[in-house]
């Protein structure tokens, strides 16, 4: 698990999760507590959630680009 290695610095960023069922998420990063990673993911209007995702279902996780990025966004 490569992400272990860059979680520290994406805490409190906005960052994308793959999962090792072929599913994602997306959210802000609020750290680790034991072996489950917690993000905070927007539900509807003003609502949203503290969720936790046990480690050992994330493939990775990535930090948003930024938005002025000349490459292409797909």
């Amino acid at each position: 698990m490569h992400w272990h290695h860059k979680i520290r610095n994406l805490i409190g960023q906005p960052v994308g999760i793959s999962l090792t069922n072929g599913q994602g998420t997306s959210g802000v990063l609020c750290g680790i507590s034991g072996s489950n990673v917690l993000v905070i993911e927007y539900l509807y209007q003003a609502q949203f959630a503290l969720k936790q995702y046990d480690a050992s279902l994330i493939q990775d996780i990535n930090g948003f680009p930024p938005c002025h990025s000349q490459q292409p966004l797909y």
